[in-house]
């Protein structure tokens, strides 16, 4: 038998101490705009292609690109790699960076309504094919344009409503 004491502490042993929810990292802002000019092309093709297969087909493709947003950040995209690699280093370093929650949830709702239109033009529906993409090219546009993120602005106005914990 050991004469030391055991000085491992377990967690009861300690005080609670409440802990601020942390902020990650920020983003270049215009990374997502580009990511969201990329985009629009994508849904602006789709909508001309309209009800054809290759139509669904590029709607489904720009699905793929919002889950990999939706599940990654925007800052881990393939528009986003484009971005860093090769538009990134031709510019001066941002004036501020933004937090990456808001346009995440922006990707999340890019593929609800992309995935939506998929799946209803699955079920019989083909004209949802291009109402998806003319919604979403709506967003893409003027994110890409105007620096207006719809997705973003829906984040705040639910974390304003959200009820405080």
């Amino acid at each position: 038998m050991s004469d030391r004491s055991d000085d491992r502490t377990t967690t009861t042993d300690r005080p609670a101490v409440a802990q601020a929810p942390v902020t990650p990292a920020g983003i270049d802002p215009r990374g997502p705009r580009f990511g969201a000019a990329v985009s629009a092309a994508l849904l602006g093709a789709t909508l001309l292609l309209g009800t054809t297969t290759a139509g669904a087909v590029l709607l489904a493709v720009a699905a793929g690109l919002f889950a990999l947003g939706a599940m990654r950040g925007v800052q881990g995209t393939l528009q986003a790699a484009i971005f860093r690699s090769l538009v990134r280093p031709r510019l001066a370093p941002p004036a501020d960076l933004e937090d990456p929650r808001p346009p995440r949830f922006a990707q999340v709702v890019g593929l609800v309504v992309t995935g939506g239109g998929l799946l209803v033009a699955a079920a019989g529906a083909p004209v949802a094919v291009p109402v998806a993409a003319a919604i979403a090219l709506v967003a893409a546009f003027l994110n890409a344009a105007f620096g207006l993120c719809l997705g973003c602005e829906l984040y705040l106005v639910l974390r304003r409503l959200a009820p405080q914990r």
